[in-house]
């Protein structure tokens, strides 16, 4: 009966571990945290309205995004470094997963266009159920996820069927960057398969009202100094997916204090700079595509993470 007993807890405590991204850090996310910070307790710094994502999602009402707290990728020039990176001072509320889904109708109540999950791979199981339980309630909003695209295809297929559109980054191409500033030589890999697992699952834009419902939208911030590496970058989406998805060209890097002394990531991206990356954009043939126009490369762009709708 003992031995019985103990081959059962070997069994649950292996399904526990954590392999929601390619870190693989085999931690029981039950009892302590991840790579990413957090344990299986769902945390969030803000949920509210925004305005800043591309025209397709912010709309006029403006997007439903809920920042989730922790990151499974952690770069080191992240915009979002306060609520990405775990802190003692770290602004963040628990919430249950039917409490994430009454978050979700708040959103809806205030006019927004969309649900926007901000940096949620980690929180996979508990959105879905959060998800599952909005649908059964009657939330009719198109579920965007918003991710840096560094995910396990199979924790992405748990949720096929629940997104709409899907929000993945592509930081980088060249694994010496992705080592240096991430901490991750597999990123691109990983992102690939990650972004193929998304297009199957939604497959081509849908469009109404002015609004993305359906669809993928690539986005690519370009960083100082390495306009090469978004070129790759550009050449990977258009000759994968050509006009199948849209592509955002960012020009927002802002350079967080702690980044002030780095020889590259300390300064702003060049109006030539980001001009190059677009014109190898036009030459390539992309139309699909969002650019950025005017400084956006400051700390406004930012929200505040002090827990905003909770």
């Amino acid at each position: 009966m003992n031995e019985e007993r103990s081959r059962t807890e070997i069994s649950e405590a292996k399904q526990n571990i954590c392999g929601l991204c390619p870190r693989e850090c085999t931690v029981d996310r039950s009892t302590a945290a991840g790579f990413c910070g957090m344990t299986d307790t769902i945390l969030v710094s803000r949920a509210a309205l925004h305005m800043w994502e591309e025209p397709v999602i912010s709309g006029t009402n403006g997007s439903g995004t809920v920042f989730f707290t922790g990151c499974n990728l952690k770069c080191i020039f992240c915009q979002n470094y306060e609520i990405a990176h775990t802190s003692p001072d770290m602004r963040a509320k628990a919430v249950t997963p039917d409490a994430l889904s009454d978050l979700f109708f708040m959103l809806k109540e205030k006019g927004a266009h969309n649900i926007n999950l901000v940096t949620p791979t980690h929180f996979i199981p508990q959105i879905r159920e959060a998800l599952l339980t909005a649908r059964t309630r009657g939330l009719n909003l198109p579920i965007v996820y918003n991710t840096s695209s560094y995910e396990t295809v199979g924790a992405l297929r748990m949720l096929a069927g629940l997104i709409d559109v899907y929000l993945p980054d592509l930081k980088f191409c060249d694994p010496a960057l992705s080592k240096e500033y991430a901490n991750a030589p597999d990123y691109f890999d990983a992102a690939q398969a990650a972004i193929r697992e998304m297009f199957r699952q939604v497959g081509e834009p849908v469009f109404a009202d002015g609004l993305m419902k359906k669809g993928i939208i690539a986005r690519h911030l370009v960083l100082p100094g390495h306009t090469n590496d978004s070129k790759n970058i550009l050449d990977y989406l258009y000759e994968t997916y050509h006009d199948r998805i849209y592509i955002s060209i960012m020009n927002q890097y802002t350079p967080m204090p702690r980044m002030k002394d780095h020889p590259l990531l300390g300064r702003k991206v060049t109006k030539r700079e980001y001009e190059r990356v677009i014109d190898y954009a036009l030459d390539l043939g992309i139309q699909n595509a969002f650019i950025q126009e005017g400084d956006v490369a400051k700390e406004s762009f930012i929200p505040p993470f002090d827990l905003t709708g909770l």
